[in-house]
């Protein structure tokens, strides 16, 4: 009998031991309803901090078709075409049309191309014209080659049309091998 009862007392401080903490004289004067933790910053999800190594998080609104942003899902839907082998619309996304198809056929030599995309560079003016560089990575089986996107958009002047004040790319030009 002695055994039992002390098994069951065991159990009681077993369970009692499990329930709230007591409070301290430092957080006694917290009145009953306040929260108990302070209130943690939610942890960014992996890959959008300042030295992510994956692209940041989609926009959640509408992107202004003038700004940077949208300069950069040009590049995007560029690397997806060429991911695809669509290679005449992803010529359609340059503003020269000789120096798109110049350019993919050196990318169609190879059996799969994809595209790593870099931070997008500031917009620059020019001449009634802004521009935006745009590093990339193109790289596939047993190869890896760097370069930057020059993408262009003319300002809203007299005289323009709509395909001139949308982003295309200009030229890509290829880096030194690293």
């Amino acid at each position: 009998m002695r055994l039992r009862t002390t098994a069951i007392s065991i159990g009681i401080l077993a369970l009692f031991g499990c329930g709230p903490e007591r409070q301290t004289d430092a957080n006694a004067a917290q009145p009953a309803n306040a929260a108990q933790d302070e209130a943690v910053p939610p942890v960014p999800p992996p890959g959008t901090g300042p030295d992510a190594r994956t692209p940041l998080a989609e926009p959640k609104g509408p992107i202004d078709p003038k700004s940077a942003e949208a300069a950069g899902q040009v590049v995007q839907h560029y690397g997806a075409l060429i991911e695809q082998k669509r290679w005449s619309d992803a010529e359609k996304l340059w503003g020269d049309s000789t120096a798109a198809t110049e350019f993919t056929s050196s990318l169609r030599r190879h059996s799969d191309v994809h595209l790593e995309i870099g931070e997008l560079g500031d917009m620059e003016g020019a001449a009634g014209s802004i521009y935006i560089t745009v590093p990339v990575v193109f790289y596939g089986a047993g190869f890896r080659r760097p370069a930057d996107v020059i993408l262009r958009r003319v300002n809203d002047v007299p005289g323009s049309t709509e395909e001139q004040r949308r982003w295309h790319i200009e030229r890509i030009e290829w880096k030194n091998r690293a």
